[in-house]
Parts: structure tokens; sequence; C-alpha cells
């Protein structure tokens, strides 16, 4: 198939480009004030107690490397945390510790780390080595997420999550991340976690790709994939609305995930959501948009 092929052929069933959701819908419907509410994760979780979103839970901030001597007292009751960067992006820096054994530390993928290496992570968040833009940042020490079990079978030493893109207010796309061994435990696609497209009406799961190649069964658990029913759907959906109308934003995409203690978590927003999306669920989102262009049209 040559490019102009390919190229008609994305045009027919509607794929959403670049250059497209940076000016119809970023610069149309993303006011810039409201950017730093989903860029800033500390803020993103007060904002979510105020709607009263579900998040995991803030069990301490680092916002300078003076703080860092204050570290082993703030992880001594907690067995199990997150330590992530408060402006990062794309899952890079973020330390996920499942438990402890003699002195050190085991993180989702296997490996143990050592107390100065969960220290030497963090002064690196602070540095701002992981944060958007290369500045200063600030490091979180939050509640590790306990996968739900029907989610956990279909991933691999790692938490998946669901991906909601909104447009204006409304669901228009969803899809499931299941981490993979490629991708060191962590749902994030451009790292090889596996991307499932999910039945917005529904929440069944539809079909998956792991990069651009079509699969059914998970490559590492072997987990079938497809025709997997998501557990409170309608609660996922509802929090999704819920955040894109207390952040402002008229496209934004969500990410929850499902604790098997406490149900479907906002785990953070992004005003700029990818388009891979759209290859999980083998459709385009120009025709989704243009259905609630209608509506509002005709409202």
């Amino acid at each position: 198939m040559n490019w102009v092929t390919r190229w008609r052929e994305l045009r027919r069933i509607g794929v959403l480009g670049a250059n497209a959701r940076n000016t119809r819908c970023i610069l149309d419907h993303n006011p810039r004030g409201r950017f730093p509410l989903v860029d800033n994760k500390r803020a993103m979780h007060e904002l979510c107690r105020s709607a009263g979103v579900r998040t995991p839970d803030l069990y301490a901030s680092l916002p300078t490397h003076a703080a860092l001597r204050h570290l082993p007292r703030l992880l001594a009751p907690h067995d199990e945390f997150v330590i992530k960067p408060n402006r990062g992006a794309g899952g890079r820096g973020i330390l996920v510790v499942t438990g402890r054994a003699d002195g050190g530390f085991l993180r989702q993928n296997g490996r143990w780390m050592t107390s100065d290496d969960v220290r030497r992570l963090t002064s690196e968040i602070i540095s701002g080595l992981y944060s958007l833009g290369g500045f200063e940042d600030e490091a979180l020490v939050q509640e590790r997420v306990r996968p739900d079990p029907s989610l956990e079978r279909l991933s691999y030493r790692g938490t998946a999550d669901i991906r909601i893109v909104l447009y204006c207010s409304e669901p228009v796309m969803a899809m499931l991340r299941l981490p993979t061994r490629q991708s060191g435990g962590r749902a994030n696609l451009h790292r090889g976690a596996v991307g499932v497209g999910v039945d917005v009406a529904t929440g069944v799961t539809t079909s998956a790709v792991l990069g651009n190649r079509k699969i059914d069964c998970h490559p590492d658990t072997g987990a079938r994939v497809v025709g997997h029913r998501i557990a409170n759907w309608d609660d996922i959906l509802t929090m999704a609305r819920t955040v894109s109308l207390a952040v402002g934003l008229g496209y934004l995409g969500v990410d929850i995930v499902h604790d098997r203690r406490r149900g479907p978590l906002l785990l953070e927003a992004n005003a700029r959501p990818g388009l891979a999306i759209q290859i999980a669920n083998r459709c385009g989102l120009l025709p989704r948009l243009e259905e609630v262009d209608r509506a509002f049209a005709a409202a």
C-alpha cells in the first residue's frame, strides 16, 4: 500500500492526526490557564478531592533536596508505595515498590533497590530529570494501587489502567492499557504495553494491539484480552465526566485504575492525550467528535 492509498484510507475512517488534534481540539477547547491543573499531579489530586473523585492517597511531598533527609521517616510506615515526579509525563521516573526485605525495596518488575537507590531516584525527580521542560520538580510519595483481580489476570507485573478521551465532557473513546514484560510492568504503549479498545457504551473490550500488530491474547500471560467486560463501567464514565467538568478542559484524557479495595481511582489527567487510542480501537476519533458537535448544535 503506497502512502497516497494509506492516507485516503485513514481519511475514510476518520483518523484524527496530531496537527488536527492540536488545532481543532487543544487550541479551540483547552484554555492555557487550565493546563497547570493537569500538568501538576498534586494540584490535580487536590482538585479531585474537592470534586468528590477518589484518587490514590498522597502520603508525602518532597519539594527540595533538603527534604530528602526526611525520606526514611516518610517511607517507614509503608511497605508498598509509589514515588513519582509531580510534573512528569510518559511514565518516566515512576518507582513502584511492592514490598521490603533486609533493608531493600522490591519493585513491581521483580528487581530490588537499596535505600541509596531510592534516595538517588528521588533526588533525580527533584532535580527535574523527569519533569516537563526539565524544570525543578517535587517528588510525590503515593499509595500503591493494588490491581483488581479481573484486570490483574490480564497484565504482566504491573497495574492496568483505563484511558478515556473526552470531548466537551463527553466520553468519545476508551482503551485498556495492559503492562507487559517488554514495558517493564508499565502501562505505557510506547514502552510496549498492550492497547485494548473498549466499547464506550458497554465497557467491553473489542480489539487489541501490540505496537501496530493486532492480537487477541496477552503476549506474556496468554490471557484473552478481547471480550472482557470492565467492572464498574458506569462509575468509571461518571468519574471521567466529573473530572472533565472540574478541570474545565474541552479535550481531555483521563487515566483511571481499578483498585481491589477502593474501586476506580483517578490516576491522572492529560490535556494533550495521545492518538494511539485510535489504533487500539481500530477506528478514528473524528466521526465521534463530529457527533458530539452535532448534538451540541441541535441542543
